[in-house]
């Protein structure tokens, strides 16, 4: 694995800023990494043995994901939405797992690890730079009973909607009432009163093929 100050700079250009969740997320990465036996984690072969879990949609998450290379589109960064600055790493080839919480006590202790700099923020990113792990996080032995439909890899299962015919992957489904519905027909939406639009430029493609062409022609 590359140096924490290379780490930290990649990841604050991908992210859009450098920030102290920058470096508390690239450190825990750093440490939930090697805690699991990953030492490059972005290389082809070790990508595939790791799960990341984050517990927070903040500037820690983009870090770590930065780091270890987890992507939602490959299924290996999971987002569970507890409000909580922490992440697990688990290596799906050993079955080790371990969650990393970022300590309350080292927001606290900023002014002890950098007493010289005075701005707050500049400060606690130079503090994080400089604490011992044990300071910065708490670590937890964790076992994390996947299942097969959280797996990495191509779609294994599939439903359809009995209401609205949409296709649910990865048994996402639910059953309410002895039918077999998609989340959004069960009342489980994140959204209401959606109906179907048309909008002007709705045909519309990138780049026009021959094919396209023919049919615009007629």
């Amino acid at each position: 694995m590359e140096d924490f100050e290379v780490l930290l700079e990649k990841s604050a250009a991908a992210h859009g800023h450098l920030c102290p969740g920058q470096a508390v997320g690239v450190r825990m990465a750093m440490l939930g990494c090697r805690l699991i036996g990953l030492n490059e984690p972005t290389s082809n072969e070790q990508i595939k043995k790791l799960i990341v879990y984050v517990e927070m949609d903040r500037c820690s998450a983009d870090a770590v994901a930065n780091v270890t290379g987890v992507k939602l589109g490959r299924r290996s960064l999971k987002y569970m939405d507890y409000g909580i600055m922490a992440a697990t790493f688990l290596n799906l080839e050993t079955g080790k797992a371990f969650r990393i919480i970022s300590t309350e006590e080292s927001r606290d202790l900023a002014e002890a690890y950098a007493p010289e700099i005075m701005d707050k923020q500049a400060r606690q990113l130079e503090a994080y730079k400089r604490m011992p792990d044990s300071v910065l996080f708490r670590v937890q032995q964790v076992e994390i009973p996947i299942l097969e439909e959280d797996l990495p890899g191509p779609t294994r299962f599939k439903a359809t909607c009995s209401s609205c015919g949409q296709v649910v992957r990865d048994r996402r489904e639910v059953i309410k009432d002895g039918r077999l519905l998609c989340k959004p027909c069960a009342d489980d939406a994140y959204f209401n009163r959606a109906h179907e639009i048309t909008w002007p430029d709705m045909n519309r493609v990138p780049k026009k093929n021959l094919t396209q062409s023919r049919i615009d022609d007629y």
